[in-house]
């Protein structure tokens, strides 16, 4: 076996063996930021956005599918919007051996695809104000030239997997409420993942283009840096003007909708990879492993019958209770199967030799934890739940507990620089909210200025701006970021 490069030393090079050893992408497809999904990496991914697509019924939104190309006169329709895409957009000017009249874009995201479909002007999909709240999504490839270093799940030139909700309301306060749902639905999915997040409100310089203002949620990464995995977008009615989305309101009157929207992506499954992860690989949280328990027999020359048979038991009787099973009979050491299990984050491996047959016993052995115990048959199916419990508590605490030991508040730029080189994370500094001075610190601090903490901003009393000296309005949060 080759040597991987450790998680704790090496968190980069980990990443990449990793991904690709664990069957989760092949890096190898000949467009540099465009990778293959692997059948056992689509699967914990279709895994996660099964939470999604609950979440998205629960809250009635309904799923679209819109096509991937979008005409250049509907693209530069949100003057904003063009301005922050246009450097990251793959051109189409040519079908065949004939110029286009109208070039189209592969599309970066969706905005100016959706709405002119909900503008009255095409007889549209929002008329009046019964068809409000107005709330749909879709899970869909997206591309983007990015010309930074690419990196699989995290920087690419296609997102394959990206989620996208847009929504319109009756008025602000309605598109408020919209917001406040969809962190609800992130924090929900994020339970599922045991992942632990901050959200801040973007800096007016960095917001979403078009957007109202702007929501992000980051995780801490191994390396100390940051990773953006989910986005919230309050639009007011910037697009309905631009793309003519009225709606008749109850008086006869006419107004703009007010909207938003609701981003994830791939960047999900990098976060749960790197933050549970350890030197030995993958450690996957039972909710969306496609194997939550991996059987591997060890039996002896001569009782290999009585042990496969124990063995296929076991399997059948975890299956009927709807746990995700597989019974490993290939021919290879154990030691090997466990190398490789342990590398791809199966949470749960079930041993069995001759002894455990004849006395009707099982060894379990716990990935996040490498523990070890031995049970008795007729516990085995509510063992494994309650292991399946307990592996979720652990996980979400240990993230928790990273997440919070990588956010340092400081009250000088001086302090800042220190926490940078200690250990990287999150440094929270006082700021009087003026856009030249965030620049400065950005600038000092050569790290990005992830915005104010949201929903509750902090007014620091008594703490003054580092750049200019006056009074400090925020707490501004600066991370170096992917």
């Amino acid at each position: 076996m080759v040597e991987r490069k450790k998680w704790s030393e090496n968190f980069s090079e980990w990443f990449n063996d990793v991904i690709e050893e664990a069957g989760i992408l092949d890096k190898r497809y000949p467009v540099k930021g465009m990778n293959v999904w692997l059948p056992y990496g689509l699967k914990i991914m279709r895994n996660i956005e099964r939470f999604i697509h609950e979440e998205m019924e629960r809250t009635g939104h309904q799923e679209v599918l819109f096509p991937a190309l979008i005409p250049e006169t509907e693209f530069k329709k949100e003057a904003e919007h063009i301005a922050g895409f246009e450097g990251e957009v793959f051109w189409i000017t040519h079908a065949g051996h004939d110029e286009l009249d109208v070039k189209l874009i592969l599309r970066p995201t969706s905005e100016t695809a959706i709405y002119p479909m909900f503008s009255k002007d095409r007889g549209g999909w929002i008329r009046s104000h019964a068809d409000l709240p107005f709330k749909i999504y879709q899970i869909v490839n997206v591309y983007r030239y990015e010309t930074k270093h690419t990196r699989p799940l995290i920087r690419v030139r296609e997102i394959s997997r990206f989620f996208e909700a847009h929504t319109a309301h009756v008025d602000f306060e309605d598109a408020e409420r919209q917001i406040k749902e969809d962190l609800e639905i992130f924090d929900n999915l994020m339970k599922k993942l045991a992942i632990a997040y901050i959200i801040s409100k973007r800096p007016e310089w960095d917001k979403f283009p078009g957007a109202y203002y702007s929501l992000g949620a980051e995780v801490v990464m191994p390396d100390g840096r940051t990773l953006q995995i989910g986005t919230m977008h309050h639009y007011k009615d910037n697009f309905a003007r631009a793309y003519n989305i009225i709606y008749e309101k109850e008086d006869g009157t006419h107004a703009y909708v007010h909207q938003t929207t609701f981003g994830m992506s791939e960047r999900l499954l990098a976060a749960v990879i790197a933050i549970h992860g350890d030197d030995r690989g993958m450690v996957l949280p039972p909710t969306i492993a496609p194997i939550q328990v991996v059987i591997v027999p060890i039996p002896k020359k001569g009782e290999e019958e009585k042990v496969y048979s124990y063995a296929k038991e076991i399997e059948e009787e975890l299956k009927t209770a709807g746990i995700r099973v597989h019974l490993d009979l290939r021919d290879k050491r154990p030691g090997w199967k466990f190398y490789d299990w342990e590398l791809k984050g199966v949470p749960v491996r079930i041993e069995v030799g001759p002894r455990d047959a004849e006395n009707m016993t099982v060894v379990i052995a716990r990935r996040d934890k490498l523990e070890k115990i031995t049970i008795s048959r007729e516990e085995l199916v509510d063992k494994v739940r309650e292991l399946f419990d307990d592996i979720m508590k652990y996980l979400a605490e240990r993230s928790r507990e990273w997440l919070e030991s990588h956010i340092k508040r400081v009250d000088t730029l001086e302090e800042a620089k220190e926490a940078f080189e200690d250990r990287r994370g999150v440094v929270e500094i006082p700021w009087c909210g003026n856009e030249e001075c965030g620049l400065k610190m950005e600038e000092e601090l050569e790290a990005k200025m992830l915005g104010t903490p949201y929903p509750n901003p902090e007014a620091p009393e008594g703490k003054k701006c580092p750049v200019c000296g006056r009074e400090a309005k925020f707490i501004a949060r600066f991370a170096r970021t992917y």
